[in-house]
């Protein structure tokens, strides 16, 4: 079976945010064995690719803890049903004064 690799311009042609740089040490074969995997010749783009796959995964991790957690209770549902009020106790203001008739 051939391996899928991305061409090197897809990493870079999706990013549109400002670059940082800063001086990383990583492990050399890592690096090399990256950068074959992904088919792609630049630092830049192997850390992009690991950065995303990893925040990628990590909010997917949050998702499935997040519905595997155990359902509310009936009682902690009617939580959501409480009257409440809403005062931002701001009677002084006059907002007409402020900002006009809108």
């Amino acid at each position: 079976m051939v391996p899928f690799v991305l061409p090197a311009a897809t990493f870079s042609m999706l990013r549109s945010v400002p670059r940082v740089k800063t001086t990383v040490s990583v492990d050399r074969d890592n690096l090399d064995a990256a950068r074959i995997l992904l088919g792609v010749s630049s630092t830049s783009e192997v850390v992009d690719a690991a950065l995303d796959r990893l925040v990628r995964s990590e909010r997917l991790l949050r998702d499935l803890r997040a519905y595997s957690a155990t359902p509310p209770t009936a009682e902690e549902m009617l939580v959501g049903e409480l009257a409440m009020t809403f005062d931002l106790d701001d009677d002084h203001v006059d907002y007409e004064e402020l900002y006009g008739d809108r």
